[in-house]
C-alpha cells in the first residue's frame, strides 16, 4: 500500500513532463505542415518578399544567377547552431564562386534577438524574418533546420531536413552552383 502514492505520483509526473514538452513542441511547431512537402527537386524555387534585419526588402528572385542555399532554422533549433558557423565559413569560401547563404528565421524571437543570435554564430550572410506562407510554398517546414539548395538557374537541386555533416553540405553546394549560368560580374 506506501508504494502506490509513490507510484501514482511518479506516472503523474511523468504525464506532466509529456504535457509540458508536448505544448512546447507544439507551439514552435505552429503553423508548419506536418509533412516534409513534395519532392521539389527540378521545379523552379518559389519566390518570396521578405525582411531583412536591416529593413531591407529581399525577394530569393535577387540572387538569380547564384547558388543559393536556402535555409530555415530558429534561435531555439539546436541543430542550427551547430551549422550557422559552418554555412559562414562556407560562404567565404564558396562565396567567390557565386554561392550565396540566406538565412529565413521561423521562430517568435524578435529582429533584435534573432540579429544578435546570428552575431554570436559569426552569421556573414543575410538573415530574413520568417513568414509562414513562405514556409508553405516551400512544401512546409516542419523540421528545422531545413535547407533547400537551389541552383543558378532559380531551380531546387536539393532539399534537406534536420542537420547534415558538413561535406554533405558541401556537395549540395556544389551541385547548386553547377546548375545554369553564372550572372556576370558587373564593373
Amino acid at each position: 500500500m506506501k508504494r502506490d502514492p509513490v507510484v501514482i505520483i511518479v506516472v503523474a509526473l511523468v504525464v506532466t513532463v509529456m504535457i509540458v514538452f508536448g505544448f512546447q513542441v507544439a507551439r514552435r511547431n505552429s503553423g508548419v505542415t506536418a509533412s516534409a512537402g513534395p519532392n521539389m527537386n527540378g521545379q523552379a524555387a518559389p519566390d518570396f518578399t521578405l525582411e531583412s534585419l536591416d529593413g531591407k526588402t529581399v525577394h530569393l528572385s535577387d540572387f538569380r544567377g547564384k547558388g543559393v542555399l536556402l535555409n530555415f532554422w530558429a534561435t531555439w533549433c539546436q541543430p542550427c547552431k551547430i551549422e550557422m558557423p559552418w554555412f559562414a565559413e562556407l560562404q567565404k569560401q564558396y562565396g567567390p564562386q557565386g554561392l550565396q547563404i540566406v538565412g529565413i528565421a521561423m521562430d517568435d524571437a524578435s529582429p533584435k534577438e534573432i540579429g544578435e543570435f546570428a552575431h554570436d554564430l559569426g552569421v556573414n550572410y543575410p538573415i530574413l524574418i520568417g513568414k509562414e506562407e513562405v514556409g508553405n510554398a516551400y512544401g512546409g517546414v516542419q523540421f528545422l533546420p531545413a535547407t533547400f539548395y537551389i541552383g543558378r538557374d532559380g531551380k531546387v537541386v536539393d532539399k534537406v531536413f534536420g542537420l547534415k555533416g558538413r561535406g554533405e553540405i558541401e556537395n549540395s553546394i556544389k551541385k547548386a552552383l553547377a546548375e545554369g549560368q553564372p550572372v556576370q560580374a558587373q564593373k
